[in-house]
Formats: C-alpha cells, structure tokens, sequence
C-alpha cells in the first residue's frame, strides 16, 4: 500500500516516513505543495498525509484543487491549529480526517488505517477476550460496560496480545511492533506497559513465562 506524505518539516517528515515503512506502507514523501498535488493527480496512493503549513503551494490549496479534479484519495491533513474555524474549513475543502500537531505518533497510524479501511468499504470489527473489548477504529477499550481510559502505547500492546490470544508474543516481537528501535527505548518499557495493563483490567489477564513472553489466554 502506497502512502504520499506531504510534509515540508524534515524531522517530522522522516519520523513520519520512517513509521509508516515500519508499518509497511510504501511512503513517496515530498516537501512542497506545488509537487505533492503534481503526485496526487498523476499517481495512485491508498491515502494521503497532508501538513497545512507547505511552501510553493498551501496543503489547503493542495486538497481543494485535487478535490476539483475529482481525486477521491482519503486525506489526513496535519496542522498547528486547534480552532473550530480551521477545522470546519478543513472539513470543507475535503479533508477526510483532521490531526493538530503535536500528535500521537500511534493514533495517527490508527486514524489512517480507519481511513483507508473505509476506502476499501471494510469496517474492523471489535476484538473480545473474556469481558474486555476493543475497537481499534475509534481507540475504545472496556472491560464490561466500563471505557478504560489509557494510553496510545497501552491501547497497541493490548491490541497486539488481544490479536494473537491464545499465543505468547516474546518482548522483542513487542518491542519492534510498538517501538522505534532506533530511538532508544527504556530497557524495561514493555513490562511497565505490561504493568499499567494489569492494573487496569486486572493482574490475571495477561499471563506471562520469564524468557518466554506474554499472553492472553481467552
């Protein structure tokens, strides 16, 4: 699945670049308007991610000339402004979903699958184990007829084990599906995850084997 990113910031953009390729989209990734709505009206992508903020040409410029001309590829504008005004107007021009900076890395990858899921006419269904349920498309957890609020990285390592119940997922499985190893993580931030999780759907939920990894029987 191919992902245009247009994103003039070149941290951001090759942070973004970077997550999305480890999640398995191929990204083209350009830096100005005047080439993001050349590729968006030349080429074929399964989405695009979109900064407000480009030069040469605006990323609101980009979406309403790509909308003229008919391109029904799904947007996922990325701006610094928090306004009803800007997100009303974003709407307008055809913006399929809307994220103010600074974002969570996690819930973008979300949004843009529910985005791209919706292009395809396919809707994800809830996951259960035991009495919780989660709804990977909108980020809700329960347990019962409970929401348990929790973080983005709690919410993927619950979806991951949630996925392969019935199956131990090792810590460096863990690790390379939720973090950037790149980045330097804390040596014991899977079992501080693992922790918080227990903690708030109870300590027999997810069983662990020292050496082995982790999982959820049910």
């Amino acid at each position: 699945m191919r992902v245009l990113l247009i994103e003039d910031d070149f941290i951001l953009g090759s942070s973004l670049k970077k997550a999305l390729e480890k999640h398995a989209y191929g990204v083209d990734w350009l830096r100005d308007g005047e080439s993001g709505l050349a590729a968006i009206e030349s080429l074929d992508f399964v989405a695009v991610v979109l900064d407000v903020g480009l030069p040469l040409l605006g990323g609101l410029d980009v979406l309403r000339r790509s909308r003229q001309k008919g391109k029904q590829v799904p947007v996922l504008l990325l701006t610094a402004f928090d306004s009803v005004r800007h997100k009303v107007e974003a709407l307008d021009q055809g913006a399929d979903d809307y994220m103010v900076k600074p974002f969570d890395l996690e819930e973008l990858l979300a949004r843009l699958r529910a985005l791209i899921r919706r292009r395809d006419g396919r809707i994800e269904t809830v996951i259960r184990c035991g009495d919780v349920n989660i709804d990977p498309s909108a980020l809700v957890a329960r347990k019962g007829e409970d929401t348990v609020h929790m973080t983005a990285k709690e919410f993927q390592l619950l979806k991951l084990l949630m996925e392969r119940r019935g199956r131990y997922v090792t810590k460096n499985d863990i690790e390379y599906a939720l973090y950037d190893t790149g980045s330097g993580i804390e040596s014991n931030a899977t079992e501080v995850t693992i922790y918080n999780l227990r903690k708030k759907l109870g300590s027999d939920f997810i069983k662990s084997i020292r050496g082995v990894g982790y999982m959820i029987e049910r």
